[in-house]
């Protein structure tokens, strides 16, 4: 069952957690127009991960109102998903976050740059081999 799952889902990816900062791009048609809109929030639950149509729950606060969509991974009228930043956090679904305001929260946000830095970290050896390749060259 779980690879028949995995083979209808496709390429994409789970790659985020509950606490991540997200920005989806979103298809949609409007007066026979399509448009691209752009929904950035944070990832407040994941459910279905491995089912062959995952949902996410995201939530942000516009004009001090909060809004939550529910959007299926998988569908055709999400364009693409962009992870902005990663959150620790110790909970799976973080419905709390629905009382707290944005200070009160407290999570602790890794740039999503010093992310991939710190996964693609070079070894020591590369980086010795590197080193006597340069004084090489400045020998010439």
């Amino acid at each position: 069952m779980i690879e028949f799952n995995k083979n209808s889902r496709g390429s994409r990816k789970l790659d985020f957690q509950a606490g991540d900062v997200v920005k989806i791009h979103l298809k949609i048609k409007e007066s026979g127009k399509e448009r691209v809109q752009l929904f950035e929030g944070i990832v407040i639950g994941v459910k279905g991960r491995q089912s062959s149509s995952p949902t996410i729950t995201v939530r942000k606060i516009s004009h001090g109102v909060g809004v939550e969509m529910i959007l299926p991974i998988l569908s055709k009228n999400v364009q693409k998903i962009e992870l902005i930043k990663k959150a620790k956090v110790r909970r799976a679904k973080l419905y709390y976050i629905r009382d707290l305001t944005a200070k009160k929260s407290r999570m602790k946000y890794k740039e999503i740059k010093d992310f991939i830095k710190e996964e693609v970290a070079v070894p020591e050896e590369a980086k010795e081999e590197k080193k006597e390749e340069i004084e090489k060259e400045e020998k010439k």
